[in-house]
């Protein structure tokens, strides 16, 4: 029992011992029949404590037991000294201080057990009443859960749907509706392997939680302490930055998820050094902002402390444990079994297969695929105090840390009996209702998940659907969690099909206004040609702009998108062929003072200014065979230089200064490295040989001519 419980029962008045009157045979009898499930309340000044306990038999005759008190967050709590005897029934909280004891009398039909709690000398009278075994009760109040799955389905479009609900450490609904591939009707199963996307994050912070359990990682020693190259762009933030912040979304990054989304060539290392050169949008645990990268540096943080990839490591932390087999964490591994479902996704009012994304670089942000069947058991473990059946995943104080929240995310609720989500460690957590209530939902190109539990009553919920962006998962728990928790029942599926209809009205009028952001009447202010290129980003990596047929495009992170004028030099995404993530995205060309396109800036993450991809310069400037045809002698006047290759460097002599690097430029220039400003020109006759040398600075323009 961690120590706020202990707190919790310190504080509660005690009862005096009153005597109890022989008991009737009857009561005998009854007293047998201790077993089983018992709800009631504790009557303290003020209030009605509710409770509720279980007890069992044991075969040598022993009783177990263990009581949960909602209002105070204690869940099962074992209970110590049971005896039934005679009608009287006296049982103790065990590990408690001031030997919070129950002594009560069991009715003579054996339905209700009446008494005093006592308590450090303290009494209060208690009444407890024969229940439902809650699993059985929450069992039934789920009949006809399906018809309500297969609306959703009908209603919100969505090819199919696999439900997991966990009441305390048992499942009491698990199975598929609809179809997991349209085309061959292949029924979506409980064992249907699907992604889970961004609730993958949790996997990676209980990892981290059990590095922190053996000592490995402490969540508050800044992250370079673990690894000393770390950096961000904000050097102050990059020194203290913590693993906690890296599960919180307290960066003071914004997403830039276009740096990893697609991008198959990074490494894990490589794009973690990447922060070093994107830019934030606020400082340093000021303000929550979503950020996949950082749950990536937790999962490399993982690797680096266990030597292994964090694959393996969570398959050992975390997947081993609890006994899923099945789940991996990469969509190819996914098609290799034999019940995995399609992704789907809407394009152009209808719902259409789409292709599997592969974001295993990324994957401690959401690479995670499963099956409710086995993630289930990841429900169980945070239900039940950081255990599986009698083993221990994680340490109960640990897990209780992950569930705290540190970060106000600034949403407002549009519900008053549902507030706005806080974060905790790898999940959100807000009040369902007036009940507390710890999710994680996940999005991923044809996958959408939700994966929520009621911690306080031992309540828990798995949806995965085959359709991205399906707000489907939350309304199936939320009407689930309505039955069960005997809420007021409200059509959360209806009201959101009016909703989305609303909406897709609202979009369709905003998609035929677009162009009135256009300003007709203009041109490019350069041949086309001289758009084509490569750019790069120290951070962004590469995007290049090709000419073909006569028209722009442009790829990125593999992502070939065409590009059609808009006006001045902003062109903009066209529609693509095999994937629209760039449509309508705007790309906007700069030119130098000396008339060249020397960049584009990008809108790949909008609350900060355009990356900016500075244009490279042409291949062939760096090309030794090529530098070799520049060597030589070239005169004006009385002056002679030579240029000469230093490495693979070239470089320039001026009689009477120092040996100046060349550096190339765009245009098919060079310019000195100690002074970009001036800038140089090899000239070339019609065979191509090189004639002359220009060298360009403020004052003017002048021109050697090759001597040798």
């Amino acid at each position: 029992m961690n120590m706020r419980t202990r707190r919790i029962f310190i504080g509660l008045v005690a009862l005096s011992l009153i005597a109890l009157g022989p008991a009737s045979s009857a009561a005998d009898r009854q007293a047998q029949d201790l077993a089983g499930h018992w709800e009631g309340v504790i009557d303290v000044p003020g209030t009605k404590l509710e409770v509720d306990l279980d007890f069992v038999r044991r075969d040598d005759g022993t009783w177990k037991g263990d009581i949960s008190i909602p209002i105070q967050g204690a869940k099962d709590l074992p209970l110590a000294g049971i005896k039934a005897e005679g009608g009287e029934v006296v049982f103790m909280i065990g590990g408690v201080p001031g030997e919070p004891t129950f002594k009560g009398r069991m009715s003579a039909d054996g339905a209700t057990i009446s008494g005093t709690f006592i308590q450090g000398g303290g009494t209060f009278p208690f009444e407890l009443a024969r229940g439902e075994n809650p699993a059985a009760k929450a069992r039934r109040a789920l009949e006809g859960f399906g018809e309500i799955v297969a609306k959703g389905l009908t209603l919100l479009e969505v090819p199919g749907a696999a439900v997991a609900v966990v009441k305390d450490e048992e499942v009491i609904l698990a199975e598929g509706f609809g179809f997991r591939d349209i085309e061959k009707k292949l029924p979506m199963t409980a064992d249907t392997l699907l992604a889970i996307g961004s609730s993958t994050k949790a996997f990676t912070a209980f990892a981290l939680g059990t590095l922190v359990d053996r000592g490995q990682v402490d969540w508050d020693t800044p992250v370079r302490e673990y690894i000393p190259w770390f950096r961000l762009e904000d050097t102050w933030a990059g020194q203290r930055l913590t693993p906690r912040d890296l599960v919180t979304h307290r960066s003071g990054l914004p997403r830039h998820d276009l740096v990893w989304y697609n991008n198959l060539t990074a490494t894990r290392e490589d794009l973690v050094r990447s922060l070093a050169h994107l830019e934030p949008s606020a400082d340093l645990r000021a303000k929550w902002q979503y950020n996949n990268l950082m749950f990536l540096t937790a999962g490399y943080l993982i690797e680096t402390m266990t030597a292994r990839s964090w694959e393996e490591a969570v398959r050992a932390l975390v997947f081993e444990p609890l006994g899923m087999t099945r789940s991996n964490f990469s969509v190819a591994d996914s098609r290799k079994d034999e019940d995995f479902a399609l992704p789907y996704g809407e394009r152009e009012d209808r719902v259409v297969e789409i292709p599997f994304r592969d974001i295993t670089t990324i994957g401690p942000a959401g690479s995670i695929n499963s099956c409710v069947n086995e993630m289930a058991r990841w429900v169980m473990v945070h239900i039940n105090g950081g255990k599986f059946g009698d083993t221990e995943v994680i340490g109960a104080a640990t897990l209780a840390d992950l569930h705290t929240p540190y970060m106000t995310t600034g949403d407002v609720s549009d519900r008053p009996d549902i507030t706005a989500a806080d974060y905790a460690l790898g999940w959100f957590v807000d009040s369902y209702r007036g009940h507390r209530r710890v999710h994680h939902g996940g999005n991923i190109d044809g996958f959408s998940a939700m994966v929520a539990f009621f911690p306080n009553d031992g309540l828990g919920f798995v949806v995965l659907t085959n359709k991205n962006g399906s707000g489907l998962p939350e309304l199936l728990v939320r009407t689930g969690a309505d039955r069960i928790l005997d809420l007021e029942a409200v059509d959360w599926i209806g009201d959101a099909a009016k909703r989305r209809a609303e909406g897709e009205e609202v979009a369709k009028k905003a998609e035929e206004k677009k162009a009135t952001r256009r300003r007709p009447g203009t041109a490019p202010a350069h041949k086309l040609d001289k758009y084509a290129g490569g750019y790069h980003h120290p951070g962004y990596g590469s995007l290049k702009v090709t000419l073909e047929s006569g028209r722009l495009g442009f790829v990125y992170n593999g992502i070939a998108t065409p590009l059609e004028h808009w006006h001045f030099e902003t062109f903009s995404g066209g529609k693509a062929v095999t994937d629209p993530v760039f449509e309508d995205m705007k790309l906007t060309f700069r030119t130098d003072a000396n008339g060249y396109v020397v960049g584009v800036g990008v809108p790949f993450e909008g609350t900060v200014d355009d990356i900016y991809f500075a244009k490279e310069p042409d291949e062939r400037l760096s090309d030794p065979a090529y530098l070799g045809t520049l060597l030589g002698t070239y005169s004006l006047a009385s002056q002679t230089v030579t240029v000469a290759l230093k490495g693979d460097v070239l470089t320039i002599t001026i009689p009477g200064q120092p040996t100046y690097e060349l550096v190339p430029e765009i245009g098919g220039e060079f310019s000195l490295k100690e002074a970009r400003v001036v800038r140089l020109r090899f000239v070339e006759g019609p065979k191509g040989e090189v004639t002359a040398l220009e060298i360009s600075q403020p004052g003017g323009v002048f021109e050697y001519k090759r001597v040798k």
